[in-house]
């Protein structure tokens, strides 16, 4: 199991904590990494893949302590995730230093209702020679993200892209605000299919699923029976 950027800073937001974090299911004894029950533990079947895009994810304040946080699925699956604490006054100066890092062509995913028609990308157009795409993810509930889209004028300059799923989303944990919402493991899925990565896609959206169920079945206090989704995730990923 890879220890990666969620895992680290759900260890710095857990060690600023002032109080016990008390949000649904919290309580339960979990794998640190996944954030499964242990008997429902997925982290034996995960493995990155090869990819030409990189992700960086910008979370709500105690949102990376939700055991039910679909980010980390993110990160377990591509190599070069990117994960930081929002804030409206203080930004962090490593993630400033990264969006100007020549290297990075940043891209913003949300809505276009919310977006100025010049900025959204209409297609996907191959980066420059020693550039690579990074994907801008607000991971929050909707409210929050809103906020976080209003109140960072360093995202101002990047390119948007949205997406207008034809399906509701299959994020039974949370309820959504609105029903085509999707979870930010679902928007990286839809990402990597929009580059043309589409064998990834397909992982990133069973290993989506596979948490999906197992996490309810954990909720429900119900032993794990004949995983099919699990079974072809690990296929994919050990062949």
């Amino acid at each position: 199991m890879r220890i990666h950027a969620i895992h680290r800073l759900y260890q710095q937001r857990l060690a600023q904590s002032t109080r016990p974090f008390l949000a649904r299911g919290s309580k339960a004894i979990r794998c640190v990494n996944c954030m499964l029950l242990p008997y429902l533990c997925i982290c034996s079947i995960k493995k990155t893949v090869n990819t030409k895009s990189a992700f960086l994810l910008l979370m709500y304040d105690d949102e990376i302590l939700k055991p039910s946080n679909t980010g980390r699925l993110i990160a377990d699956l591509i190599p070069d995730t990117f994960a930081y604490i929002w804030s409206r006054t203080q930004p962090n100066p490593e993630l400033l230093d990264l969006l100007q890092d020549p290297k990075w062509m940043p891209i913003v995913i949300f809505p276009a209702e919310y977006s100025t028609p010049e900025r959204l990308l209409s297609e996907y157009q191959t980066p420059a020679e020693g550039k690579r795409p990074l994907f801008i993810l607000l991971d929050a509930s909707w409210p929050q993200a809103t906020k976080m889209w209003r109140k960072s004028p360093y995202l101002n300059a990047f390119p948007v892209l949205s997406f207008s799923p034809d399906r509701l989303s299959r994020y039974l944990i949370r309820k959504a605000v609105k029903k085509n919402q999707l979870a930010t493991a679902e928007v990286a899925g839809c990402v990597l299919d929009f580059i043309g990565e589409t064998e990834n896609a397909t992982i990133m959206n069973l290993l989506f699923e596979t948490f999906t169920e197992n996490y309810l079945l954990g909720k429900e206090s119900k032993l794990l029976t004949d995983n099919a989704m699990q079974f072809r995730l690990q296929k994919l990923l050990n062949p």
